[in-house]
């Protein structure tokens, strides 16, 4: 049985359908990613899974259970919109959270030390929230949704605002929960996110759910018909090149993807004639390209997907 079931859901705001007729299922112990641009139905199908809203029609079972206030309780979740008391000191807050969630206050102290530590911020325990920065105060909110410890975490767009390394910080514990057991979603608009760490990914476009599986199985499904290509020299020839799609171009790499049957050979023989190359790799698409040539690439920029 699934851990999360999502049976054709459907959500309107007026006249604007937000979501469409979703579905999908996230297995127990598995990172499942949903991507897509802003606006396409993401959060709002993520506050539908923790019943914040109620679908207008279909239906979400977390654990066999048709979503409810008692299923919230099974749920660790960080929202997009944090929501954090500005006046309340870190560990105060923590506290509060933590054992709105079922703690005993000495379990809960002991788990806010050890994520506080874990994020080095063991020195914020008597600031109050508005005086953290942006990512300071993301990093309490991600503490405060994992520390209950719950089987199932659902993350909205938790990289939002954390630099690089803290990015990277986030990442190796979200897989370590995952090690554990534990279940994991999480939406985001960000590609490279996904193919680093989901098993599944449920792609949303205007609403609609335009492709759900096995991130691996997905890739495959599309065959190796991609080049990537690293060169030092003048790019310029790049754009002499015909029935290609260049995506992540920058001074010394471009990922082609390969149209229409034209040949590789092709491409390489032009690229040799112009720079030189330190790689010529033929392999599976990427995520970003995998979206394009699922909706379109025009459709991805005007709703502002980060394609980069």
């Amino acid at each position: 049985m699934s851990v999360i079931s999502v049976n054709n859901i459907n959500k309107a705001f007026g006249k604007t359908k937000a979501v469409n007729d979703v579905s999908f299922e996230i297995e127990k112990g598995r990172i499942f990613g949903l991507l897509g641009p802003n606006g396409a139905g993401k959060t709002t199908t993520i506050r539908m899974i923790n019943y914040i809203l109620t679908p207008d029609s279909g239906e979400v079972t977390i654990n066999g259970t048709i979503a409810s206030p008692e299923t919230q309780k099974m749920i660790g979740y960080m929202p997009e919109e944090r929501g954090l008391y500005k006046k309340m000191k870190v560990f105060e807050q923590l506290m509060y959270l933590t054992q709105l969630k079922g703690m005993k206050a000495s379990n809960a102290k002991q788990a806010i030390d050890y994520w506080l530590d874990r994020f080095e911020a063991s020195e914020w325990k008597k600031k109050e929230i508005n005086e953290l920065s942006k990512g300071m105060s993301q990093k309490i909110q991600f503490i405060a949704t994992i520390a209950h410890d719950p089987d199932i975490y659902i993350f909205d767009e938790p990289f939002s605002g954390l630099d690089p390394i803290n990015s990277e910080t986030l990442k190796e514990i979200i897989i370590e929960l995952k090690e554990k057991g534990k279940t994991i979603l999480f939406s985001t608009h960000r590609m490279e996110q996904v193919e680093q760490m989901c098993d599944d990914i449920c792609l949303f476009n205007q609403g609609e759910a335009v492709l759900t599986g096995k991130l691996r199985e997905i890739k495959s499904s599309f065959g190796e018909n991609t080049i990537n290509l690293e060169f030092e020299g003048d790019g310029s020839f790049l754009d002499m090149l015909r029935d290609v799609r260049i995506n992540n171009r920058s001074t010394n790499f471009a990922e082609i993807r390969v149209l229409n049957g034209q040949s590789m050979q092709d491409i390489l023989k032009l690229a040799m004639e112009h720079a030189e190359i330190h790689k010529f790799e033929r392999i599976q698409p990427s995520l970003t390209e995998i979206f394009i040539s699922t909706v379109g690439e025009d459709n991805i920029k005007k709703a502002g997907l980060d394609i980069s």
